[in-house]
């Protein structure tokens, strides 16, 4: 096997698609130093063993960790038939689904608790399409982010009791709810607990079942569900139940629940891209399929919305349309007013009150990105020079807590480093963290859980409460310990990983077509990437409105030339000039005007070439 090859790139940009800027027509980018690090060539082994597969595609597949023939199957020809897994595997799915069955033949009153961001909106919506179809008697409750905080509260559970709730049905929360389980039960109630969240030391007890593919007893094949993802687990196996039992009368008959799985996957697709969940295993075929549905979908918002964005006629909604288009729009509401705002547009069927809705939903959107932009300057200002800090933190009064996972995400894409970003509110600290690959920044929570009075998260995000304010001290004394044991031996600069190394000549419509296989795009199966070196720059300009885009024609070799776009890459004309050798990282693509079509290959860092 070919050593690892690492380079240092000294690109002024990192091409950061931004959700709030690129809604806006360009990007964000930051001003750092990348790593560039090619990753391992394949043996001749597994080459040998595929030999009917391109070399091309099994490079791509071996970087991926897809090495063997059932994982290649799934992964390029994802087949909701065969790669969706059985809802009854997780442990404790029969007694949830008896349960549920009971409370609607019972007629018990069900209230169905999500989340305030775009997953927890998408994953009450899925369970409450279904009840309601079933003909439950069903509610739903959102959170509000800024006076309640995340996941169940001691209040609302009251309220639910009062207004005579038998059943709770949690959805993309729950798993850390002990006090609230607790008096779930005191009042009398049952719970159901579906999450995908990080399991804590302790389970809540009292539930009637957890669905969590994260629990440690479970042995369900496939662990990174979004909180859509396990909802529509839950939903299925309900739908697969119903199927069996033609003598019990529901909402939907036995051959229709076969079609109403598949109609709810745009919102499968919508919280699993959302939340950033690895587009691996059945995410892939959820989202696959899910972009199929998107693309034809019945929610009259839903359309409206996408309307309203303009810029895709003709074209398929794919992933990215998802990240930063329609996802920043249904977690505004949660993050400046309510959830509520986006459930309900996602959920209604009115038509006089859809166009008034989106409307509100987008200058909700345009709020965040001026809060965003404000608090992000005012935390750069606080934290000053990083010097050799190895975790960040900020800590203001005025900040929205629904804006400050964003910022935190912001500050780590900086400055690379695990960030905390707090708000003093009443006496009361809270705030959220983002981190990098190599600081898993919940499970350092939970070594300084004696601090926090509540927290929750995954390996990279977070959402935490202080005891008391005077606990503040000795909290970031903890956190920045174990920072500096965890990240000691780390090169704080982020990685570009590259795919390999190739030649010009190799670019081709041929391997368009073949990339074309790995798609959907996300997270886990990130677009190829290629390194290029030794271009020789034939012809650069700067476009765009305010110039700040580069185009170049590049040239390898025996005049093998092609067409290179780098956003937001428009200064480099002041570095470069013609006749000049670069190194590129780059992405192919394709460029689409007036119904022509050219192979285009993005630019996502270059530097001058060493030799």
């Amino acid at each position: 096997m070919r050593a690892r090859k690492e380079y240092r790139g000294h690109s002024p940009e990192i091409l950061h698609y931004a959700q709030d800027d690129l809604l806006r027509g360009r990007f964000r980018f930051y001003f750092t130093t990348m790593r560039w690090q090619v990753k391992d060539s394949v043996t001749k082994e597994f080459l040998n063993k595929f030999p009917e597969i391109d070399p091309v595609i099994l490079q791509l597949l071996w970087n991926r960790g897809v090495k063997v023939q059932e994982q290649i199957d799934e992964f390029l020809y994802p087949d909701y038939s065969q790669d969706i897994h059985d809802p009854f595997l997780f442990v404790e799915m029969r007694q949830a689904v008896e349960r549920t069955l009971l409370a609607i033949r019972n007629k018990e009153k069900i209230m169905v608790h999500g989340d305030y961001d775009a997953d927890g909106v998408c994953s009450a919506l899925v369970v409450v399409s279904l009840l309601e179809a079933l003909g439950a008697n069903v509610d739903v409750y959102l959170p509000h982010r800024e006076l309640e905080g995340y996941g169940l509260n001691l209040q609302s559970v009251d309220e639910f009791k009062k207004n005579g709730v038998n059943l709770i049905i949690t959805t993309d929360c729950g798993i850390s709810n002990h006090e609230e389980v607790k008096r779930v039960k005191k009042l009398g109630m049952d719970i159901i607990i579906t999450d995908h969240h990080a399991e804590p030391p302790v389970l809540p007890e009292g539930t009637v079942a957890i669905i969590n593919p994260h629990l440690k007893r479970e042995i369900y094949p496939f662990r990174d569900l979004a909180g859509a993802g396990v909802a529509f687990k839950f939903v299925q196996a309900i739908l697969k139940e119903i199927q069996i039992r033609p003598n019990e009368e529901y909402g939907i008959k036995p051959e229709e629940a076969e079609t109403f799985e598949k109609w709810i996957l745009d919102l499968v697709a919508i919280g699993t891209i959302t939340d950033m969940m690895p587009i691996v295993g059945e995410n892939r075929t959820l989202v696959k399929y899910g972009l199929i549905v998107l693309n034809k979908t019945r929610r009259i918002g839903l359309k409206k919305l996408i309307e309203s964005l303009g810029g895709n006629k003709g074209k398929l909604y794919d992933v990215r349309t998802i990240a930063f288009q329609i996802g920043p729009r249904l977690n505004a509401a949660g993050r400046i007013n309510h959830a509520n705002q986006a459930y309900n547009l996602l959920k209604t069927e009115n038509l006089d009150e859809v166009d008034n809705a989106v409307q509100n939903l987008n200058k909700t959107n345009e709020e965040r990105q001026s809060i965003s932009e404000r608090v992000t300057t005012e935390v750069k200002e606080q934290i000053g020079e990083v010097g050799d800090r190895k975790v960040l933190f900020a800590l203001g009064s005025d900040w929205p807590m629904g804006i400050v996972g964003l910022v935190a995400g912001k500050i780590t894409d900086k400055f690379w480093r695990p960030t905390f970003v707090m708000v003093e509110k009443d006496g009361t600290i809270s705030g959220s963290g983002r981190s990098i690959p190599e600081f898993d920044i919940t499970s350092a929570l939970q070594k300084a859980k004696k601090y926090l009075s509540r927290y929750g998260g995954h390996n990279g995000a977070c959402g935490f409460t202080l005891k008391n304010k005077e606990v503040l001290g000795d909290f970031k004394k903890a956190i920045a310990k174990i920072a500096e044991e965890k990240l000691a031996e780390v090169i704080l600069e982020p990685i570009l990983e590259i795919d390999t190394e190739t030649h010009l000549k190799k670019i081709n419509w041929e391997l368009f077509e073949l990339l074309e296989k790995f798609s959907p795009f996300g997270k886990g199966n990130e677009h190829p990437r290629y390194l290029a070196r030794g271009l020789r720059i034939d012809n650069l300009e700067s476009v765009g409105s305010n110039g700040n885009h580069l185009r170049m024609m590049l040239s390898q070799g025996n005049g093998d030339r092609k067409k290179f776009i780098g956003f937001c890459l428009g200064d480099w004309c002041e570095k470069i000039k013609i006749g000049d050798n670069i190194d590129v990282v780059f992405e192919v693509d394709v460029n689409e005007w007036n119904g022509n079509r050219e192979l285009q290959l993005k630019i996502i860092d270059l530097r001058l070439s060493e030799v």
